[in-house]
C-alpha cells in the first residue's frame, strides 16, 4: 500500500536524522565543554566512566586529575575517568538536580511560539497518531518544517500535506516575535480542484521558556486576498517540575462563536516529550474534560 510505503519512508528519514544528530562530534559540540574551571555563575555536570554523575565545579587541574567541588565535598577524579563535562547556568540546578532547558519552547500544541529553533536543532513529532511533522533550524533566524498525514486510505491523493516556514523578527531575554506561514493541501475529495489553505501569521511570546504567554494573529489567504478577520491564538506554558509543564492553547476563529480551547500536561526529558491534553469548545455544547489529544516529539 502507498500509505505503508510512506510510513516506512518517514521512519527511515527520522532515523537518519537521529543518527546524524547523534554523531560523536555533534554530541560533543552540543553538550560538552573542555576540562577547565567554569565561567562565573555556572556549574558543571561531570559524568565519569562508571556512569556516575556529579554536580559542582572544577577548582584545581593537575597533570593526571582534577579537584571537583560538590555540595557533599571535594572529589579527586582522574582525567582518564572523565567521560563528559557539561557546563550549565547555576540557577538551572535546584535541590541538587539539573533542570535541563525546556526542549519545546518553540511550540504549544499545534501553534508556534515566538521562540526559534537554534541552528542545527530540530524536532520530529507525531500528532494524534496520523499527523507526523518535522521542523529544523536552518539558522538562528529561520526554520523550515512540514509533513503529511498518514491516514489509512491507501492513496497519497487522500493525504493532507503541510509546510510551515518561520522567521524571527525580534529576540530578547523576555520578549520574542516571529512570523511565518501555514500552507496546507487537502485531499481532492470530488476529483475537482484540490483545496489549498494558506495562513500568514505573526506571534509574540513574553516570558522565559519555562514560564510564558503567547499571542498570535493569522490571516487566511483566499484568491490572492486576505480574510477580513484574523484567527487569534492565546496560550501559555507553566513549568511545574523538572519533567512536566502545564500547557494551554486557545483559538478564536472567524465565523465561529465559540472559543476552541485545549489544556493538559507535557511530560519531557532533554530530548523526548509527550503531551496528554484535552480539546474542547466553550458554550452549551462543552463536554468535560474534552476530546483526548496526544502527541509524541523527539528533539534533536
Amino acid at each position: 500500500m502507498v500509505v505503508s510505503k510512506t510510513i516506512i519512508i518517514l521512519c527511515v528519514l527520522a532515523c537518519l536524522t537521529v543518527c546524524i544528530s547523534k554523531a560523536p562530534f555533534a554530541e560533543a559540540e552540543k553538550h560538552s565543554s573542555a576540562i577547565g574551571v567554569p565561567q562565573p555563575g555556572h556549574v558543571q555536570i561531570m559524568t565519569t566512566a562508571d556512569g556516575s554523575t556529579h554536580i559542582g565545579k572544577i577548582t584545581v587541574i593537575s597533570v593526571s586529575s582534577v579537584e571537583f567541588e560538590t555540595a557533599y565535598g571535594t572529589l579527586t577524579i582522574p582525567l582518564e575517568s572523565i567521560q563528559r563535562i557539561q557546563e550549565v547556568p547555576g540557577d538551572s540546578v535546584r535541590s541538587g538536580k539539573y533542570w535541563f532547558p525546556n526542549p519545546n519552547r518553540t511550540r504549544l500544541y499545534f501553534a508556534p511560539t515566538g521562540h526559534m529553533i537554534k541552528k542545527g536543532d530540530g524536532y520530529f513529532g507525531v500528532y494524534e497518531v496520523f499527523l507526523p511533522a518535522f521542523n529544523y533550524g536552518v539558522s538562528d533566524r529561520v526554520s523550515l518544517g512540514g509533513g503529511m498525514s498518514v491516514m489509512p486510505s491507501g492513496s497519497l491523493k487522500k493525504q493532507v500535506f503541510y509546510f510551515t516556514p518561520k522567521v524571527r523578527l525580534h529576540q530578547s531575554e523576555l520578549f520574542n516575535i516571529a512570523a511565518g506561514a501555514l500552507v496546507m493541501k487537502f485531499p481532492d475529495m470530488d476529483n475537482e480542484n484540490v483545496p489549498l489553505i494558506s495562513v500568514l501569521y505573526g506571534v509574540g511570546t513574553y516570558g522565559t521558556p519555562n514560564h510564558s504567554i503567547t499571542l498570535g494573529f493569522g490571516y487566511g489567504l483566499e484568491g490572492g486576498k486576505f480574510t477580513d478577520k484574523p484567527l487569534v491564538v492565546l496560550g501559555g506554558e507553566q513549568r511545574l517540575s523538572r519533567r512536566t509543564s502545564f500547557v494551554t492553547e486557545n483559538w478564536i476563529c472567524p465565523g465561529i462563536d465559540n472559543v476552541l480551547i485545549s489544556y493538559g500536561i507535557r511530560f519531557f526529558g532533554e530530548e523526548i516529550s509527550v503531551d496528554l491534553a484535552f480539546l474542547n469548545t466553550t458554550g452549551k455544547d462543552m463536554l468535560f474534560p474534552g476530546i483526548p489529544y496526544v502527541d509524541f516529539v523527539y528533539n534533536f
